[in-house]
């Protein structure tokens, strides 16, 4: 590759000790060598730690970051991105794993791009279950590998406020760039990805690359299965940060069309805080609604 920029890989723990040294390897067996591996435990209950610092024992250029106490994920992610050195970015929690090519592809993402202002590429992830078996592909494919309805590149900030595609954020990397414009993640958020699409396709392209990048473990403590549980005090945490992200992009929306793409979103989430019992939630969304149907 003609420019080899460093990549910062920024390695997220949290009850991880099973998985943590596989996710670590990862990043050490990519086939694109300008890495820094930067990690951090979130104070876990388990024995998370002493299998990192034992891994790094045979690793000590690699930074590592303990917290002291439970402070989320966009906060220590945060602290990590200030400790990094690379133009590029890649947020990998500690259950999922880098396919030997990843970072290499994605690289030749950025470079080869025929978009200006590409700010973020994502591909396809394999899921896998706890012992690492095939589950499913993030974005479904046929018997030959394809995808059979690939996401979008370009503007897709649309295409993001209706929910009409997803983003696979295990598989993105995204420009040093994006995170020093946008500030980092919001750290009154508990969770970060939906937010940094929203604020990142406002201003950049995305890429997509049609290939697996990554294996993507699904496990019943994955963030993704907690918005749904009813009556639990994390479950109204995370679908309040949802909110908060919609919140957000209703007031950097510029037009009604953006509006009637959002209502969409608002729906989905509707009836999912009414499945989860949060009523008084449904009753900001209901105003929420009647609110942009006014101005549509």
């Amino acid at each position: 590759m003609q420019n080899s920029p460093l990549v910062s890989i920024l390695c997220l723990s949290y009850n991880h000790s099973q998985f943590v040294e596989e996710a670590l390897n990862s990043v050490l067996n990519q086939t694109y060598k300008n890495i820094e591996l930067l990690i951090a435990d979130d104070c876990s209950p388990d024995n998370s730690k002493s299998v990192i610092e034992n891994w790094l024992k045979n690793h000590p250029e690699v930074i590592f970051v303990s917290n002291p106490t439970n402070i989320g994920n966009t906060k220590t992610f945060n602290k990590l991105l200030a400790l990094s050195k690379g133009e590029y970015i890649i947020d990998l929690a500690a259950d999922d794993i880098l396919l030997p090519d990843c970072i290499e592809k994605q690289l030749k993402a950025f470079q080869n791009s025929e978009l200006g202002n590409v700010g973020i590429v994502y591909g396809n992830a394999e899921s896998v279950s706890e012992n690492g078996k095939h589950l499913s592909h993030y974005y479904e494919t046929d018997n030959d590998g394809k995808i059979i309805n690939p996401p979008p590149s370009g503007n897709i900030y649309l295409s993001v406020l209706g929910q009409y595609n997803k983003i696979c954020s295990v598989s993105s990397m995204v420009k040093r760039e994006v995170y020093e414009k946008l500030g980092g993640y919001d750290e009154n958020l508990a969770y970060e990805d939906l937010d940094l699409w929203m604020r990142a396709s406002r201003r950049y392209n995305f890429e997509f690359i049609p290939d697996v990048l990554v294996q993507k473990r699904e496990l019943a403590t994955s963030l993704g299965s907690q918005f749904f549980v009813k009556n639990n005090a994390r479950t109204r945490k995370l679908n309040r940060s949802t909110y908060t992200i919609i919140q957000k992009a209703l007031r950097q929306n510029t037009s009604k069309e953006e509006n009637r793409a959002l209502l969409k979103r608002i729906h989905f989430e509707m009836a999912k805080v009414f499945k989860t019992r949060d009523f008084s939630l449904l009753l900001h969304y209901i105003l929420m609604e009647l609110k942009i149907r006014l101005n549509i």
